[in-house]
């Protein structure tokens, strides 16, 4: 490994940072993680990441990822009892009016809470030699050395009452705190440009309960499968995710975009997943022991800082994670684009810190162009959600409804329609002249029942 420095600091224990932290391992003396937060003793949601209390699961990029960074990482989750899964095989896809076709594939993702996943890698990180976490310790600022141009540490705050402040003395700091990030800020005192932003308002919401399902029900209702995910599409918007996870429990979220909101009652939420447009969702949790209030979360946009884009930035400092990029949350990528992020980050620094942020952002963004497209593209589907609807995403969007349409009876289809959704393979695979000859064919048998049915899923 390439020895970069003596000294790197990371901004943040969220996944984000504890990714950045397990690719600066191999090329620091020491890494130092601080985080405002404090950790539970247990697997419970803490304050400093409210979507740990929502559903959550790993898709098959991340867990190939984590299994790289931390080898043997899939057995021992599975063994603490995260649930795996055939991503195309062992779940229920519902979207565009229809179910994706099941099919065996090799992909296979994880049903495993936040704060189960996240205590995980931070207990494996924690056993490396030259890692250590300083909890509740807010940072304040970077430390900006003129002369030099460049990012020295960081000034540090502990969250005893003291007001005590120190200064820690880094190579490189990397921000990875989260959407919230101040580093846009903390540039602009020192002289640089905000970097450009892209925000596309989504204004959506939904409630999550965790809950003990009867055997009968899941085997009744949900035919075998593992998992229900139900995206938003025509006419409503509304969706729906059942994911298990570990210790013998089920996730359910229900939401809705604008005002169209599942309510916080017990009633009002069975009824809101009553009027989904598939009823395995609902079949399933009306006799469900509940384990958990039911809990609202709020997402008012995507957003984009194209760090990329800057001509002038500081040596000495990266942004990373949430802080780069932000996505609607019910597309499930954000963790997994921290996983492929660490590995661009570990390419760059291969190749020595100078220069390096150049090299990261470039890297970055590529990473997150496919997620930001599915993300954005498929809410600007939403004719109430606001936002610039060009040739290619009306084109995209168009496709994609006649391709998933195909997928229905077709387990190639869905197989290939996954692996990008899972970040496995770039879009431009569902662009092939034998996929579009197969979309092109089941348009057309689509347009004549009596061409040959295909069997959905449920």
């Amino acid at each position: 490994m390439v020895h970069v420095g003596k000294h790197a600091v990371v901004v943040g224990a969220g996944m984000g940072g504890l990714l950045a932290a397990r690719a600066l391992a191999d090329h620091f003396d020491e890494v130092t993680i601080l985080e405002r937060d404090s950790f539970p003793d247990a697997a419970d949601a803490r304050k400093g990441v409210p979507q740990g209390r929502h559903t959550h699961g790993l898709l098959a990029r991340g867990r190939e990822v984590l299994e790289q960074s931390f080898p043997g990482f899939t057995e021992e989750i599975i063994a603490q009892g995260a649930v795996p899964a055939d991503i195309v095989n062992d779940g229920l896809w519902f979207n565009y009016g229809v179910y994706l076709h099941n099919a065996p594939s090799k992909m296979v993702g994880l049903g495993v809470s936040r704060p189960t996943l996240e205590g995980f890698v931070r207990r494996r990180l924690l056993q490396l030699p030259n890692i250590r976490v300083q909890e509740r310790r807010d940072v304040v600022e970077p430390v900006f050395d003129l002369p030099s141009g460049r990012v020295t540490g960081v000034r540090v705050q502990s969250e005893n009452g003291s007001g005590d402040k120190e200064s820690l003395e880094a190579d490189l700091v990397v921000d990875a705190s989260g959407r919230g990030s101040s580093s846009p800020t903390w540039l602009n005192a020192f002289g640089f440009a905000k970097p450009p932003e892209e925000q596309v308002t989504v204004n959506l919401g939904y409630v999550t309960r965790f809950c003990r399902l009867k055997p009968e029900h899941m085997e009744n209702y949900l035919h075998g499968r593992k998992f229900v995910l139900m995206g938003a599409c025509l006419p409503d918007f509304r969706f729906g995710a059942l994911l298990p996870q570990e210790r013998e429990r089920w996730t359910v979220t229900l939401g809705g975009y604008m005002d169209d909101q599942a309510p916080l009652d017990d009633a009002g939420f069975l009824e809101f997943a009553r009027g989904l447009q598939k009823p395995e969702i609902f079949n399933v949790i009306r006799n469900a022991e509940p384990l958990t209030p039911l809990t609202p979360y709020k997402f008012v946009s995507n957003t984009r800082r194209h760090y990329e884009k800057l001509t002038h930035f500081p040596e000495g400092y990266l942004v990373y994670g949430d802080a780069l990029c932000s996505f609607d949350p019910v597309y499930g990528q954000g963790m997994t684009v921290a996983c492929v992020e660490s590995l661009a980050l570990r390419e760059c620094l291969a190749k020595g810190k100078q220069g390096i942020a150049r090299r990261f952002f470039q890297m970055a963004s590529r990473v997150i162009e496919t997620p930001w497209q599915i993300a954005v593209g498929s809410d600007l589907q939403n004719p109430r959600v606001e936002g610039k609807r060009t040739a290619q995403v009306r084109f995209v969007n168009w496709y994609i409804s006649k391709f998933y349409r195909a997928a229905q009876r077709d387990g190639a289809l869905a197989t290939r329609f996954l692996e990008v959704a899972n970040l496995m393979q770039q879009p431009t695979a569902l662009l092939s002249p034998a996929n579009a000859l197969k979309v092109w064919i089941g348009s057309r048998d689509m347009q004549h029942p009596d061409l040959g049915q295909g069997r959905q899923a449920a």
